[in-house]
């Protein structure tokens, strides 16, 4: 694989979407809040085109603001559907893919490859460091609470289940082997390391060992921590006069965060507007077979380790 060049920002080009000054009407510096509205076609191509963190060969990686879905129906803005016209602005040819990406509502690393035999390579790779036990991807969140040990893995069956008219991951402590046979349940493996702790919150990595749709936020709840941001999973972590404890899953079904008054305030933001507060979970680092890809983290991101007092706040604009 060559060697990656240096990437230099024509003049008069977008700048990447973590570099973008608030819209107009949006609320004032230093705010933690997504935006009001969805970014069009063109200022999402912009944003995604100014937002190469690394090129070499067949191998394009950029960083993906939150929100954008990799995938998506017929006439829906997501990352794949943007692609052809983002590989003729970057003059890659028409057949750039997906390789590895953060999910619709995380922030982060987006590989893609114009290569089949690349990705092909490199799907292998991402399988033999698994098997080793080496994790190929790590993660940056931002949780509502502080996990009780420094670090550790959480080992945990992962199934989907319908949910009313939802369809939602849930643990299974114990499943069956012919679950795991019939692949109804997936045994799942996350390694965390709590990298900052003020009172309430904490900075924590993440390191999947496994795969499956939400394993990290459903993971960050059997914490006793969810993620911020996190509008789907957190109404699984309950308190009682202060202290945390798990509910049943069909009886805490997805809705806007609650956080507690202190964490209100040092966030400066109230419950109502809570909605808009951006899943705080970043695809940091890549590794790769000649390099370790990183991705800058969000504006909001930095804004809220500088206001909760956490490591990297330093660097908030």
């Amino acid at each position: 694989m060559a060697a990656p060049r240096l990437l230099l920002r024509a003049r008069g080009r977008p700048r990447a979407w973590y570099q973008q000054p608030l819209r107009p009407g949006d609320p004032g510096r230093g705010h933690i809040l997504g935006p009001a509205g969805p970014w069009s076609r063109e200022e999402a191509l912009g944003l995604l085109e100014a937002a190469v963190v690394y090129r070499a060969g067949p191998l394009v990686a950029i960083s993906k603001p939150p929100g954008l879905a990799v995938t998506g129906s017929s006439g829906q803005l997501s990352l794949v559907s943007l692609l052809p016209d983002l590989s003729q602005r970057l003059s890659l040819p028409p057949e750039l893919h997906v390789v590895k990406a953060a999910g619709k509502d995380s922030s982060g690393l987006v590989l893609l490859s114009s290569c089949p035999g690349t990705t092909q390579q490199l799907h292998a790779f991402f399988t033999q460091l698994q098997r080793e036990r080496c994790p190929p991807a790590t993660y940056r969140a931002v949780t509502a609470g502080v996990p009780a040990a420094v670090e550790g893995e959480i080992r945990t069956g992962l199934k989907l289940q319908q949910v009313g008219d939802l369809q939602l991951v849930a643990p299974v402590a114990a499943p069956s082997r012919r679950s795991l046979e019939r692949k109804e349940v997936k045994q799942t493996l996350t390694r965390y390391k709590v990298l900052g702790a003020t009172a309430g919150c904490g900075l924590v990595q993440l390191q999947p060992m496994t795969a499956f749709p939400g394993q990290l936020l459903v993971h960050l709840t059997l914490l006793l921590c969810p993620a911020l941001g996190d509008h789907v999973y957190s109404a699984r972590v309950g308190t009682v006069l202060g202290e945390p404890f798990l509910l049943p899953v069909g009886s805490a079904l997805p809705r806007t965060q609650v956080l507690g008054e202190q964490l209100l305030r040092r966030l400066r933001l109230t419950q109502q507007l809570l909605h808009r507060l951006p899943l705080h979970l970043h695809l940091h680092q890549l590794l790769l077979p000649t390099a370790i890809l990183t991705a800058p983290p969000p504006p909001f991101f930095l804004q809220t380790l500088r206001l909760l007092g956490l490591p990297g706040g330093q660097s908030a604009p």
